[in-house]
């Protein structure tokens, strides 16, 4: 498998109230749960993020405790770095940009305290020749501010990094893109200071980069959590463990069928959610007991409606799943498909228009609000409340 510029990887609830509760009673409950009153209407918003020079999104993300977010663009004329403004989608700052090059520039998002990880890949037109990584500390800032050095080869490519913002350490996910052995290999890392822990291989095949495995991270027992299959028809899925204060790896089996598509997880609960291609399902776990159920999403009757990528709001204690084809939109589109750790269905965003692969959620959870790309052209992020 060569190192070609086309193979570089992208990264890209109801509030139930009682009429019949005293007056005085339900005036305390809105005093003392500010988040349930201010809750936002569901659906997509009216601001939308262009990027500065029209190029298609290489990877994006938002501060969720602040106001702004960050975004990589190529195929425009120019390909950049840019800081956008939450509340109105204007983008505030060009960090960095370059014309007349086949470089190009993948946000990998914002990490720890407010920090922006950006690889740039240095290309002479048909191969990346090299990759380095700078960092934005803050993303308010507005400019580069150190270097992110991995104990890599320059083959290696990061195809997963977890979202842990408010941790100062997070798992990323690699591989050795320079022979035929496609191992998946994790590392953490601390952005901000650039360190890094000891390398580990994922001993079981069934985690290959080839299977498309995915990642989050469990804060409180400071896990990496993957999800993976071999990804034929039918084939069962695992659910990988990676203490990575030690480097060990364990697994368990997992309960859906085909791809998982997308995984998040509640750190305070130990609550696993997965999406699996094959049996359009979702997947809750509890990794204490590594024990789990299953659920096929709201009203889907086919794998077209699989769900891809899943974001985990620790405020409100909701998992967001994505779906490409809404199986609950009766105008058809993308939805949001809104679950709780018991796996009920809450709501669902409707109308939006998600790529075919798995596309991330930003989210700003004390906003109830995130944004989200926009298919087909990828040049265009899109803001929604839920």
């Amino acid at each position: 498998m060569k190192n070609t510029k086309q193979q570089s990887t992208r990264l890209q609830g109801k509030a139930a109230a009682s009429l019949i509760a005293p007056f005085a009673l339900l005036c305390l409950c809105c005093i003392s749960s500010p988040a349930a009153a201010q809750k936002p209407s569901v659906g997509p918003g009216k601001v939308v993020v262009h990027t500065a020079f029209g190029g298609f999104i290489e990877g994006y993300d938002i501060d969720r405790n602040g106001t702004e977010g960050i975004l990589a663009e190529a195929g425009g004329s120019a390909v950049a770095v840019e800081t956008f403004d939450q509340a109105t989608g204007k983008i505030l700052k060009v960090v960095t940009q370059q014309k007349n090059t086949n470089n190009d520039f993948v946000s990998f998002g914002i990490f720890g305290s407010n920090v922006g990880l950006v690889e740039e890949e240095i290309s002479d037109g048909q191969f990346v020749n090299k990759r380095v990584y700078g960092t934005i500390n803050p993303i308010n800032g507005g400019k580069f501010t150190g270097k992110w050095t991995p104990p890599f080869t320059k083959n290696d490519i990061v195809f997963g990094v977890a979202a842990s913002q408010g941790s100062a350490v997070t798992p990323v996910l690699y591989f050795d893109n320079g022979g035929n052995d496609f191992s998946s290999l994790l590392i953490s890392t601390n952005v901000a200071g650039n360190t890094f822990g000891k390398p580990l291989t994922i001993p079981d095949p069934i985690f290959d980069f080839a299977g498309a495995p995915v990642l989050a991270y469990d804060t409180q027992t400071n896990q990496a959590v993957l999800g993976g299959s071999n990804g034929c028809f039918g084939c069962s899925t695992e659910i990988g463990l990676v203490d990575l204060a030690n480097s060990d790896f364990t697994e368990f089996p997992g309960l859906g069928l085909g791809f998982v598509n997308g995984i998040a997880v509640d750190s305070s609960t130990g609550i696993v959610c997965t999406t699996t291609e094959d049996d359009f399902s979702v997947e809750f776990y509890n990794l204490a007991t590594q024990t789990g159920f299953i659920e096929t999403l709201k009203d889907a009757d086919n794998q077209v409606f699989s769900g891809g990528d899943v974001e985990f709001d620790p405020i409100h204690k909701l998992f967001l799943i994505g779906q490409e084809f809404s199986s609950v939109d009766p105008a058809g589109g993308s939805s949001i498909l809104v679950y709780d750790e018991q796996g009920n269905f809450i709501e669902a965003v409707n109308n939006l228009k998600l790529p075919a692969s798995p596309a991330y959620m930003a989210l700003n959870p004390g906003k109830r609000a995130g944004y989200v790309i926009v298919a087909p052209t990828g040049t265009e992020l899109q803001s929604f409340t839920y």
